[in-house]
């Protein structure tokens, strides 16, 4: 991971615009950690099971696959997708499928294991429902 000099006292902010300089590579790494930290703290107050629940339903693609398909819907709705392109596009959107309804699952999963609706354990977490164009 890349060394960045900052100042040994960082606001929120700060400490922002501090990651705003890392390669992509390096701030898929860091996000990773910081979503890991973030389920270990939230770990404390939950059983091993939810913790899991929790890693497999904050678990994406890498950003690399993100820029990625974003490039290729573009080309897709400029209508100049390559045939091999068009490949490669339905090998992401099969992936990123996959990954969605892994996520639904482990949602479905954690909302039953606190007793709670799918919908309040959406809320109580942070996460809003997709929105399909």
């Amino acid at each position: 991971m890349a060394n960045i000099q900052v100042e040994v006292k960082l606001s929120s902010e700060d400490l922002l615009k501090a990651v705003s300089q890392l390669s992509s590579t390096d701030l898929e790494k860091f996000v990773a950690q910081v979503l890991e930290l973030r389920a270990q703290r939230k770990a404390a107050h939950l059983s091993r099971a939810e913790t899991e629940l929790l890693l497999k339903i904050n678990q994406g693609i890498s950003w690399e696959t993100q820029q990625n398909y974003a490039e290729l819907i573009s080309k897709r709705q400029a209508e100049l997708l390559t045939l091999e392109e068009q490949r490669e596009l339905l090998n992401i959107t099969e992936q990123i499928e996959k990954l969605e309804a892994q996520r639904v699952e482990a949602l479905a999963e954690l909302a039953k294991l606190k007793g709670i609706s799918l919908i309040n354990l959406m809320n109580d977490i942070g996460i809003q429902p997709a929105t399909y164009v």
